[in-house]
């Protein structure tokens, strides 16, 4: 192809796919493209007898591997820290990352806060997360805000922190805010189902 041996381009093939994983702002995603990055100069330095070349990335392939294990087997990898709605840090993580939460929950507005739980989920001692909710009822809350930071949005944090919502048991509806397409496609895969309160859309998800 193009006067270019098979064997040539695959080698190429093997430098975009890690220049691709480079590009990556999820960890995850930067991991299994770059194990795959890696895999393909494995199987090439073999192929081309460069040797150095395969060792190199092999180990590569491994340390891929081993830390894609730890993040997907850990069961207690998240950890909450709830923080008062007047809290120094909250104000400036929220105006920090306001461009991007806004992309995905459009409505936000930090001024409408009003005695709200709020909790970081904390990766590593690393704010990956923040949730604010407040009950509206005896037996239902709001979720004003589910923002997870871009790094770690491939950590299933919005699984564990609705897991962490729904023990307890005195919650039997939770609703939170209509986001954008991505978002509200994130929020389904956990279970939640598109509703309206007051005519207003919202999502919901009933705590069985």
């Amino acid at each position: 192809m193009f006067g270019m041996p098979l064997l040539e381009l695959f080698g190429y093939l093997g430098s975009v796919v890690i220049a691709i994983s480079l590009m990556m702002s999820s960890i995850v995603k930067l991991r299994i493209i770059n194990l795959t990055g890696a895999l393909i100069f494995t199987v090439y330095g073999t192929l081309i007898s460069a040797y150095p070349v395969a060792v190199l990335n092999g180990f590569i392939v491994v340390v891929n591997i081993y830390y894609l294990y730890e993040m997907f087997s850990r069961k207690e990898f998240f950890e909450i820290l709830e923080v008062n709605n007047d809290s120094n840090y909250l104000n400036y993580f929220i105006k920090f990352h306001q461009k991007d939460i806004l992309l995905f929950n459009p409505k936000f507005n930090i001024s409408e806060i009003n005695n709200w739980v709020t909790f970081f989920i904390l990766s590593n001692s690393v704010a990956a997360g923040l949730v604010l909710y407040n009950k509206i009822n005896d037996d239902s809350l709001f979720v004003k805000l589910d923002y997870a930071i871009p790094g770690y949005r491939d950590f299933k944090i919005g699984k564990y922190v609705y897991n962490e919502i729904k023990k307890d048991k005195s919650v039997k509806n939770i609703y939170t805010a209509y986001g954008n397409a991505t978002h509200n496609a994130y929020l389904k895969k956990i279970g939640f189902i598109e509703s309206d309160v007051n005519s207003e859309k919202v999502m919901y998800m009933k705590n069985d």
